[in-house]
């Protein structure tokens, strides 16, 4: 018994954690990472993507969608501009194809606030969006 207990233990310890969070708007919503593990550090290259959804859950791949990524410093004035604007790509992660993602470099360690938008390519599979997710950089 004790030793079926320790392998269940240990399969569940040494399976990985992904976090995402999920945020909406106007009947779009993205499912957001950022590596690693929502903890980037300071200085180094981090992957962030978005898995963009449309109401019924289709995937909006970046090739349909006027996105723009602003990176913002935390606490951020109603006037502020962004600090970065990383250029977004197409990836692949997970079971999500052809996702925006863009790598950042952040100058600091402290909060940012990422601001993803978009509008649909053909004015009309979509309503415009805008979300935002708050990160800490660590040292």
């Amino acid at each position: 018994m004790f030793k079926a207990f320790l392998i269940v233990v240990s399969t569940l310890i040494s399976v990985p954690v992904i976090a995402h969070n999920v945020e909406i708007s106007n009947g779009v919503a993205a499912t957001f990472h950022i590596t690693p593990d929502h903890n980037p550090k300071l200085g180094e290259k981090t992957q962030a993507w978005f898995a963009l959804t449309r109401r019924g859950g289709q995937t909006i791949p970046l090739s349909e969608c006027n996105c723009t990524l602003n990176v913002y410093t935390v606490p951020r004035a109603a006037d502020a501009q962004p600090i970065l604007q990383p250029k977004l790509s197409a990836i692949n992660v997970e079971k999500y194809q052809e996702i925006p993602g863009a790598k950042i470099v952040f100058p600091s360690a402290g909060a940012y606030e990422l601001e993803i938008a978009g509008t649909a390519k053909d004015s009309a599979s979509f309503s415009p969006f805008e979300l935002s997710y708050t990160v800490n950089v660590r040292p």
